[in-house]
């Protein structure tokens, strides 16, 4: 997979675009004038692999609590800002990494100026686009519907105010809640710009819906080599979006740390409990970093023959199961066993990847 050029934005201490890894992105879903609430929400999402983090900035008070937010968390905060200029360039001096605006709704040509001047000034680049619950009434009416088309159009309208204003440090989305025209749209404006593309299907729903279409949205453009951030939108907990995006990177073959379960839909061969078992190590393996394949097969047929790309593994038996590593049995142990001898395996084979680049260091 060939992955498109785009121009490099740093945000914070990060960049994305040029060739940087895929960032992922969530967004607070607490009040941000509530700093202590954020802050803890924030923790929960670095901790799942959250990379960049978004919250709503909506008055005066909330943009004047970015600092105390900012000094208790680990990666870039973008501060959304829409309808006030004035929220904006506020947000931008109390230390925002990035501001996402549509320069549309904050007002005539001179407020647009101001905030792009408090851009520059303070190095904070800027993400516009389009989305489909708020094109202008001239581009619907061209259009007739909020179709792919719709969407390049009014993105390029906005790039073009800032362009204008001599301001290129921009991150670009394009979202709608269809996951074909979000695609469509995607592949449309890669082909015209090269700053940074943020994906997301937005308003996807909740969680079963929400990953499914996230899944065939972002999914398509990824393995086109298309997109730099990324956010799974979901209705709930947004940490949840983040274990999502990292799960729709890794299947999409997208180098990314953490574990990776592979496990059989199981048949009548299988005697034991392999649903509950894959569940378990899901939760135990979630926040472990190190990149590796765990298989949960539910018999011989499907042990290590078919999962020998797998790093460790279990093949059930009755009430037994085999362990094996990359193919090779290592040993048998009975159902009780099972779970706990498998944790091992995990954690040995991280503590000796560990090592191992720890080693190359030195």
């Amino acid at each position: 997979m060939a992955k498109k050029r785009t121009r490099t934005v740093k945000i914070g201490n990060m960049e994305i675009g040029g060739g940087n890894k895929i960032a992922i992105q969530s967004m607070t879903n607490t009040d941000t004038k509530k700093v202590q609430q954020t802050v803890n929400q924030i923790k929960k999402l670095e901790e799942a692999g959250c990379d960049i983090v978004r919250s709503a900035v909506y008055d005066m008070d909330s943009a004047k609590r970015i600092p105390k937010i900012k000094e208790q968390i680990h990666i870039p905060f973008v501060a959304d800002v829409h309808f006030d200029h004035e929220i904006a360039i506020a947000a931008i001096e109390h230390g925002a990494d990035k501001l996402r605006v549509n320069p549309g709704n904050i007002g005539d040509e001179a407020k647009i100026l101001a905030v792009v001047d408090a851009a520059k000034m303070h190095g904070v680049p800027i993400r516009v686009g389009a989305n489909t619950g708020s094109l202008p009434k001239d581009i619907l009416k061209k259009y007739g519907s909020p179709c792919a088309d719709a969407l390049v159009e009014s993105a390029l309208s906005n790039i073009k105010i800032l362009e204008r204003a001599g301001f290129t440090q921009i991150v670009v989305s394009i979202k709608s809640s269809s996951a074909p025209v979000c695609v469509e749209a995607y592949e449309k404006i890669a082909k015209v710009v090269d700053y940074p593309l943020h994906l997301g299907v937005t308003e996807a729903g909740t969680y079963k819906n929400a990953i499914i279409k996230s899944a065939i949205g972002l999914g398509a453009l990824l393995l086109q080599g298309i997109g730099d951030t990324m956010r799974v939108s979901i209705t709930g907990d947004p940490v949840q979006e983040v274990y999502a995006a990292r799960d729709i990177l890794k299947n999409c073959g997208v180098k990314l740390g953490g574990v990776e379960i592979i496990s059989c839909p199981t048949c009548a061969r299988c005697s034991l409990d392999i649903e509950k078992i894959a569940n378990n190590i899901e939760s135990f393996t979630q926040n472990l970093k190190v990149p590796m394949k765990v298989a949960i097969m539910g018999c011989a047929v499907n042990g290590p023959g078919e999962a020998k790309e797998a790093d460790v593994g279990i093949a059930g038996g009755r009430n037994e199961a085999l362990l094996f590593a990359r193919g090779k049995v290592i040993h048998k142990v009975d159902e009780f066993d099972i779970l706990p001898e498998l944790k091992r395996m995990i954690m040995e084979y991280q503590q000796d990847f560990a090592d191992t680049v720890q080693g190359e260091r030195r």
